[in-house]
């Protein structure tokens, strides 16, 4: 693939989708090219997400614990929200087949944040959105939780 071609791929995931597209130019540029075999593992749950990884060819089988929950396909970003916030990863993925990656390091991402801060405030007004998203999703379970009756009442 072609930086370009990176680059929109780059573009078409949500947090990217509002970036300039010469700064997602420079990240596909400067992300560096990884090759897993089949079985190997690309994150790891529970391990600090230093990097995380834009599938370009081949498909990753997606994890929670020991239990499958799905399947990554070319296109989809693994580990971004735990490189991004210095986060252990939630999940872990491994190469259900020969898989190619193209591995977005945080030291070079912080740095595109850094030098370019139209960049960062892109992300972080998406990550900002899906933070409260995820906090109204919470707050709506607590409120059926409140609600709902005692399993001592059943």
């Amino acid at each position: 693939m072609s930086v370009r071609a990176d680059a929109e791929t780059l573009r078409s995931i949500p947090i990217f989708a509002e970036c300039d597209p010469m700064h997602l130019q420079l990240l596909a540029f400067s992300s560096e090219r990884q090759m897993f075999a089949a079985g190997d593992v690309v994150i790891k749950q529970g391990l600090r997400g230093g990097s995380a990884y834009l599938i370009l060819s081949g498909r990753a089988a997606v994890y929670s614990g020991d239990d499958k929950i799905g399947v990554a396909d070319p296109g989809a970003f693994l580990g971004e929200a735990g490189m991004i916030g210095d986060l252990p990863y939630s999940m872990t993925a491994r190469a259900a087949e020969v898989l190619i990656a193209a591995r977005i390091d945080r030291g070079l991402f912080m740095r595109l944040a850094a030098e370019y801060p139209a960049f960062g405030a892109a992300v972080l007004k998406v990550m900002r959105a899906r933070l409260n998203g995820s906090m109204a999703d919470l707050t709506e379970v607590q409120r059926q939780f409140v609600e709902a009756h005692s399993f001592k009442d059943l």
